[in-house]
């Protein structure tokens, strides 16, 4: 960054995954903002991902939501604030009179500030008097939630991030690091390469790019990881490798626990034939695993979004818990979550089944400790309900008012069309949103606006405990307002006191205070505790830095904090002991069958986010996975009857949407894997919740999106093709379509089922292109079943249709490069019609670094002709991979096959 603009820079903290990075918002002289990584920030250093480093793409007011607006009989109309929480408020006194306050629900999300989730906790189980409040967190980390409550007393990650440097082994279990969290990814690769016997093991159904930089793999069945856990906790107990004083004077429940690991797990290849792993690999992990005693287990969706979640969770804190493997520098179980605010949700009890502070709502004295100190007029009694119970009492009418807050469940969560049915009969539907048209807006009666990343100002907390300022850096848009300003005016018209903050920092000191009320050994002792943050003045808080809870004041008034915790193996169950949890092994609740013989896992792409309200408008992320996919082995294709490259239905007894067909080379018989991103917005029928199976958890309520039994049948069509154009299309009259965002067009992908006679008519229909004496471009092969059109306005391209019966068609990234040229030259037009480019590198290929743009022709190009042979060389010419390192794994393959296959030509 320019040194002299430093100063200018304002210091914030990225809005997608639970890593936290640290980021500057330096003002430019067009008025936008350079994004950077805050090099100041511990948890990342300066560095950035590409969607970090892309969120200056994301902030425009394109298709953002600005004013309330009510619906009525004939459509939305814009109202005032008062008006729209007005009816709001009416209409919840109503059904709350007439129904009960469990008959009103919010749901919100881990997007959401600390003291945005703060007011809204606050407001449901403190003044309305019902734990009605879930969150789309319920959906990633639930699970690891329960695991920690029932090993440790309480919510409780207990290592950090400098532990991955100072491990000597790091296990990663469901977590495709390199893609969902690559900042934790490259620390751990970069501490490994300082010290290269430290050793990385990743076990994972399927062959991801975490995998290709891993000393070993265990690519084990999925649902079979509490079979994994139990048989190593018994080899552990078998060889010795055990800590009898620590789990004499620090836990309880060892002998039950193994009791039960010994009678499914004591026979390793039992074990490692249920597992599907070779019994070699197996007990090579068990032997380092043993041998390793500086070992972390970091598990993230792969872990958490199961029937068995918790158990498996626990499964993982039982093997360290035999070894005392916690507490102590570069070791420790380990919870990724998969939000910017995750954690901060949890502090303040945004689950239904949690009290704010770490306190519990089933116990009677800490319910007493909230409700005397927030001095409310009714508290919560029981747990509420959790996300897809809800939607289902939602379904069932016994929830008459939902209020969603910055989430899009109709995409996001299982069983996505009974959500749908859900929020179509609901009574009223209140959304509070940056977006104006969503799948979930779609269904709003009140439509709320919100400030979004860049507007909002707060705090968040990342998965290593870490407290981090969020500071605004744009102006709020039109009339929005943050969520805890809209819940506050809410509360108030409900008639409620203790809702008159003057700003985000009377919120925050309220948080502080309440997480130490009470909170001593002789009453009800937590080991959240970020008292030391209390009574900070404005300035304070304005300027505070990244800090860890729990964050204490000494007598002397210094703050005291704790990098990790159980250092002196104490925890917080009542007896100061840690538990294992006997965790016997059981198999996901819907198993495949004849009609639907594949298992579907669901997950995400390297550079997308959630369902692309916010990464969908960047182009840069859009390059790199464009569509929808069902990845899937070539023999389980063939006895689907599809083929790579071709349009595919997934079904399920749940739903069914389209995507196609890939071999990655990464999963295995019997499976598929399909994103979550892609929504009605983006994709004409590519909602993967909507297949998804609703079974969850029984203990943290969380849904199993790892498994659902699915069946693979080939989508038909007549032809396939794109477009790329300046102006937004309607395609509803198409089977099938996907938009995506590139540099001053949008992008088309189509597939039809129609029998098209004239193809030039039913184009210019179709782009709108009315004028006979339009530059108009064409090609036309009948006989192949070819058309390619392109409409040129003052010799620069502003349309272009390409269409084939076969899906293989010509470079997008060529055809978009010449959406950024003034003027189309002789030559790009005599391209155009040819279908490819005459000029040699022009076509750069799909693009593999995003980060600057590189695409793969031009990686092969630079591998041949400059003999490159490490990806450190590819960086240094290319400089892919030299940001966020996310491509890397990708840049390893690529270079593989581009040396065999010139090998092969030589030969």
């Amino acid at each position: 960054m320019n040194l002299s603009t430093d100063h200018l820079a304002i210091r914030t903290t990225c809005a997608y995954c639970g890593v936290g990075c640290g980021v500057q918002a330096t003002p430019k002289d067009d008025g936008t903002f350079a994004i950077a990584g805050d090099k100041q920030h511990p948890a990342n250093k300066g560095r950035l991902c590409v969607k970090g480093s892309t969120l200056g793409e994301t902030v425009g007011l394109e298709g953002r939501l600005l004013y309330p607006q009510v619906r009525e009989a004939d459509g939305l109309r814009r109202v005032s604030w008062d008006a729209a929480l007005d009816k709001v408020a009416g209409e919840w006194r109503r059904i709350i009179a007439e129904h009960g306050p469990d008959a009103v629900a919010l749901y919100v999300s881990g997007q959401l500030l600390t003291e945005d989730y703060y007011v809204a906790n606050k407001l449901m189980k403190g003044y309305i008097g019902s734990a009605n409040i879930d969150t789309n967190s319920r959906l990633c980390m639930s699970s690891a939630v329960a695991g920690y409550k029932r090993a440790f007393g309480e919510d409780l990650v207990p290592v950090c991030y400098d532990d991955l440097e100072l491990a000597d082994m790091i296990v990663l279990v469901g977590s495709n690091t390199a893609w969902c969290h690559p900042i934790l990814f490259q620390r751990i690769l970069k501490a490994k390469e300082a010290r290269p016997e430290m050793k990385l093991v990743v076990i994972d159904p399927r062959r991801t790019a975490t995998c290709e930089l891993a000393d070993l793999h265990l690519p084990v069945k999925a649902g079979t990881d509490v079979w994994l856990f139990n048989g190593l906790l018994n080899y552990l107990s078998r060889i010795g490798a055990v800590d009898p004083r620590f789990i004499e004077q620090h836990t309880n429940g060892f002998q039950a626990a193994l009791d039960v690991a010994h009678a499914d797990c004591a026979d390793l290849a039992v074990v490692a034939k249920i597992c599907r792993v070779e019994l070699s690999l197996l007990l090579e992990f068990y032997e380092l695993f043993a041998a390793t005693h500086k070992t972390i287990t970091a598990y993230s969706m792969g872990v958490n979004q199961s029937s068995a979640g918790t158990d498996k969770a626990n499964a993982i804190i039982n093997c360290h818990l035999i070894g005392g493997r916690l507490g102590k520098p570069g070791m420790g179980p380990f919870s990724i979550t998969g939000q910017p605010n995750a954690m901060g949700g949890r502090e303040v009890g945004g689950l239904a089944n949690m009290l704010a502070a770490h306190m519990d709502l089933e116990r009677a004295e800490h319910r007493d400790v909230v409700q005397t100190f927030w001095e409310s007029p009714a508290m919560a009694d029981k747990g509420g309900l959790k996300a897809v119970d809800l939607f289902q009492a939602i379904e069932e009418g016994k929830v008459k008012s939902v209020w969603v807050i910055a989430t899009n469940p109709v995409v996001s969560m299982p069983d996505a069309d009974q959500v749908r049915r859900a929020l179509d009969k609901c009574e009223l539907v209140v959304t509070s949103d940056i977006m104006q048209d969503t799948d979930t807006t779609a269904y709003a009666d009140v439509l709320l606006p919100a400030l979004g990343w860049g507007e909002k100002d707060g705090t968040v907390t990342n998965s290593e405990r870490r407290i981090s300022r969020q500071r605004a850096f744009l102006s709020a848009p039109g009339e929005a307002l943050p969520d805890w300003k809209i819940l506050s005016l809410f509360a108030q018209r409900m008639g409620y006191t203790g809702f008159d903050f003057g700003g985000q920092h009377g919120v925050f000191d309220e948080h502080a205070r309440l997480s130490g009320f009470r909170n001593a050994a002789a009453d009800v002792p937590r080991a959240f505790d970020m008292s030391g943050l209390a009574g900070l003045q404005q300035s304070d808080y304005d300027a505070l830095e990244p800090t860890q809870w729990p964050v204490r004041r000494t007598a002397s008034g210094e703050l005291q904090t704790e990098v990790r915790l159980f250092k002196d193996g104490v925890f917080a169950h009542a007896d100061g002991k840690a538990r294992f949890i006997a965790t016997a092994p059981r198999l996901p609740r819907n198993a495949v069958s004849e009609e639907y013989p594949l298992s579907l896992n669901t997950g995400r792409v390297r550079d997308q986010w959630h369902t692309m309200t916010r990464t969908g408008k960047s182009a840069t992320l859009a390059d790199h996975i464009a569509e929808s996919f069902v990845d899937m082995h070539p023999q389980d294709a063939l006895l689907s009857g599809v083929k790579e490259g071709e349009l595919a239905r997934v079904t399920s007894e749940w739903g069914a949407m389209v995507a196609r067909v890939q071999h990655g080379g990464g999963i295995p018989r019997g499976s598929v894997f399909i994103p979550i991103h892609w929504s009605g917005q983006t994709a004409s029928d590519a909602r993967v919740g909507a297949v998804v199976n609703p079974v969850v958890d029984p203990v943290s309520g969380e849904p199993e999106f790892k498994h659902t039994p699915v069946r693979v049948e080939q989508f038909r069509v007549n032809w396939h093709g794109f477009i790329l154009s300046r102006d937004a299309l309607n395609l509803d009259s198409i089977a099938h379509w996907t938009r995506i965002q590139g540099r001053e067009f949008a992008r088309y992908e189509l597939a039809g089922r129609n029998t098209i006679k004239d193809h030039a008519g039913w184009s210019r229909a179709l782009l709108g292109v009315g004028d006979p004496d339009a530059d108009w471009l064409e090609y036309e092969d009948k006989t192949a079943g070819v058309y390619r059109a392109v409409h040129v306005v003052n010799d620069r391209i502003e349309q272009c249709i390409f269409m084939s019966p076969r899906q293989d068609m010509p470079s997008r990234a060529w055809l978009a490069s010449l959406f950024a040229k003034e003027q189309l030259s002789e030559i790009d037009r005599i391209g155009l019609l040819v279908g490819m480019p005459v000029e040699k590198g022009a076509d750069t290929g799909p693009t593999v670094c995003s980060c600057f743009g590189v695409g793969r022709n031009t990686i092969c190009n630079a591998i041949i002709e400059k003999d490159l042979k490490t990806v450190a060389e590819v960086t240094a010419c290319l400089k892919a991979g030299g940001n966020c390192g996310s491509c890397v794994p990708e840049i390893k393959k690529i270079l593989v096959q581009t040396r065999v296959e010139a090998e092969e030509v030589r030969l």
